[in-house]
Protein backbone atom coordinates (compact mmCIF):
# COMPACT_ATOMS: atom_id res chain seq x y z
CA UNK A 1 0.00 0.00 0.00
CA UNK A 2 1.16 3.49 -1.06
CA UNK A 3 0.86 6.41 1.73
CA UNK A 4 1.92 9.83 2.15
CA UNK A 5 1.71 11.76 -1.14
CA UNK A 6 -1.25 12.72 -3.13
CA UNK A 7 -0.38 11.43 -6.15
CA UNK A 8 -0.63 8.18 -5.32
CA UNK A 9 2.41 7.14 -7.10
CA UNK A 10 4.92 6.42 -4.65
CA UNK A 11 5.36 7.52 -0.88
CA UNK A 12 7.46 11.37 -0.87
CA UNK A 13 10.77 10.24 0.16
CA UNK A 14 12.87 12.68 2.92
CA UNK A 15 16.35 13.33 2.99
CA UNK A 16 17.59 14.45 6.23
CA UNK A 17 20.81 15.43 7.48
CA UNK A 18 22.85 17.20 10.06
CA UNK A 19 25.49 19.49 8.40
CA UNK A 20 28.56 20.60 9.59
CA UNK A 21 30.33 19.73 13.14
CA UNK A 22 26.73 20.16 14.84
CA UNK A 23 26.66 17.26 17.15
CA UNK A 24 22.89 17.23 18.59
CA UNK A 25 20.66 14.03 16.85
CA UNK A 26 17.93 13.77 19.04
CA UNK A 27 15.89 16.53 17.46
CA UNK A 28 16.54 15.07 13.65
CA UNK A 29 15.44 11.56 14.81
CA UNK A 30 12.22 12.60 16.35
CA UNK A 31 11.66 14.37 13.28
CA UNK A 32 12.52 11.36 11.05
CA UNK A 33 10.44 9.01 12.90
CA UNK A 34 7.22 11.39 12.26
CA UNK A 35 7.77 11.91 8.90
CA UNK A 36 8.11 7.97 8.45
CA UNK A 37 4.90 7.75 10.55
CA UNK A 38 3.18 10.29 8.54
CA UNK A 39 3.80 7.81 5.43
CA UNK A 40 6.94 9.36 3.91
CA UNK A 41 9.99 7.22 2.97
CA UNK A 42 13.76 8.44 5.21
CA UNK A 43 16.89 8.73 4.39
CA UNK A 44 18.75 9.85 7.85
CA UNK A 45 22.46 10.63 6.36
CA UNK A 46 23.79 11.31 9.83
CA UNK A 47 25.71 14.00 11.45
CA UNK A 48 28.12 15.91 10.16
CA UNK A 49 28.12 15.38 6.73
CA UNK A 50 29.18 18.12 3.73
CA UNK A 51 26.67 19.83 1.44
CA UNK A 52 27.74 18.29 -1.68
CA UNK A 53 27.62 14.91 0.63
CA UNK A 54 24.19 15.82 0.79
CA UNK A 55 23.67 17.01 -2.68
CA UNK A 56 25.36 14.13 -4.30
CA UNK A 57 22.84 11.90 -2.14
CA UNK A 58 19.64 13.54 -2.84
CA UNK A 59 20.20 13.07 -6.73
CA UNK A 60 21.04 9.38 -6.25
CA UNK A 61 18.11 8.81 -4.02
CA UNK A 62 15.63 10.85 -6.25
CA UNK A 63 14.25 12.63 -3.33
CA UNK A 64 11.52 14.84 -2.74
CA UNK A 65 12.58 16.75 0.38
CA UNK A 66 15.84 17.72 1.75
CA UNK A 67 15.64 18.56 5.39
CA UNK A 68 18.70 19.97 7.10
CA UNK A 69 18.69 20.64 11.15
CA UNK A 70 21.26 22.73 12.31
CA UNK A 71 21.56 23.98 15.87
CA UNK A 72 25.35 24.91 15.83
CA UNK A 73 24.47 28.78 14.17
CA UNK A 74 26.01 27.86 11.07
CA UNK A 75 23.17 28.22 8.65
CA UNK A 76 24.46 31.25 7.02
CA UNK A 77 27.67 29.64 5.98
CA UNK A 78 26.44 25.83 5.63
CA UNK A 79 22.79 26.51 3.46
CA UNK A 80 24.05 28.80 0.74
CA UNK A 81 27.13 25.88 0.00
CA UNK A 82 24.42 23.02 0.18
CA UNK A 83 21.92 24.83 -2.43
CA UNK A 84 25.00 26.01 -4.69
CA UNK A 85 26.02 22.21 -4.52
CA UNK A 86 22.43 21.40 -5.21
CA UNK A 87 22.17 24.03 -8.53
CA UNK A 88 25.50 22.44 -9.52
CA UNK A 89 23.52 18.77 -9.92
CA UNK A 90 20.71 20.21 -11.55
CA UNK A 91 18.24 19.41 -8.61
CA UNK A 92 17.60 22.66 -6.42
CA UNK A 93 14.47 23.65 -8.25
CA UNK A 94 13.65 19.66 -7.86
CA UNK A 95 13.54 19.11 -4.14
CA UNK A 96 11.44 20.72 -1.40
CA UNK A 97 14.28 22.14 0.36
CA UNK A 98 13.43 22.63 4.42
CA UNK A 99 16.01 23.82 7.55
CA UNK A 100 15.09 23.28 10.89
CA UNK A 101 17.06 24.41 14.18
CA UNK A 102 18.38 27.44 16.18
CA UNK A 103 17.42 29.88 13.21
CA UNK A 104 17.25 33.86 14.04
CA UNK A 105 13.82 35.63 12.28
CA UNK A 106 16.11 38.17 10.54
CA UNK A 107 18.02 35.02 8.55
CA UNK A 108 14.29 33.74 7.68
CA UNK A 109 13.73 35.81 4.44
CA UNK A 110 18.01 35.35 3.23
CA UNK A 111 17.45 32.02 3.58
CA UNK A 112 14.09 32.04 1.28
CA UNK A 113 16.44 34.15 -1.05
CA UNK A 114 18.48 31.36 -0.97
CA UNK A 115 15.98 28.48 -2.11
CA UNK A 116 15.18 27.28 1.13
CA UNK A 117 11.08 26.97 1.23
CA UNK A 118 10.62 26.25 4.38
CA UNK A 119 12.08 27.08 8.25
CA UNK A 120 11.35 25.36 11.29
CA UNK A 121 12.62 26.77 14.11
CA UNK A 122 13.47 24.91 17.70
CA UNK A 123 9.99 24.04 19.15
CA UNK A 124 8.11 23.88 15.90
CA UNK A 125 5.60 20.80 15.49
CA UNK A 126 6.34 17.77 13.42
CA UNK A 127 3.02 17.70 12.40
CA UNK A 128 3.63 21.39 11.32
CA UNK A 129 6.74 19.83 8.85
CA UNK A 130 4.59 16.89 7.60
CA UNK A 131 1.65 19.19 6.92
CA UNK A 132 3.72 21.35 5.79
CA UNK A 133 5.75 18.72 2.31
CA UNK A 134 2.45 16.72 2.05
CA UNK A 135 1.26 20.68 0.80
CA UNK A 136 4.45 21.42 -0.82
CA UNK A 137 5.52 17.95 -2.45
CA UNK A 138 5.08 18.05 -6.52
CA UNK A 139 3.71 21.90 -6.44
CA UNK A 140 4.87 25.28 -7.24
CA UNK A 141 8.57 24.32 -5.27
CA UNK A 142 10.11 26.76 -7.13
CA UNK A 143 7.92 29.58 -5.52
CA UNK A 144 8.53 30.34 -1.98
CA UNK A 145 5.89 29.06 0.54
CA UNK A 146 4.43 29.10 3.64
Amino acid sequence: MVTGNTSGNRNIKVLLAKLGLDGHDRGIKVIARAMRDAGMEVVYMGMRVTPDQVAQTALQEDVDVVGISILSGAHMRLIPRLTKALQDRGTLDDVLLLVGGTIPEDDVAPLREMGVKGVFPVGAFTTEMTDFITENVGRGRSAPAG
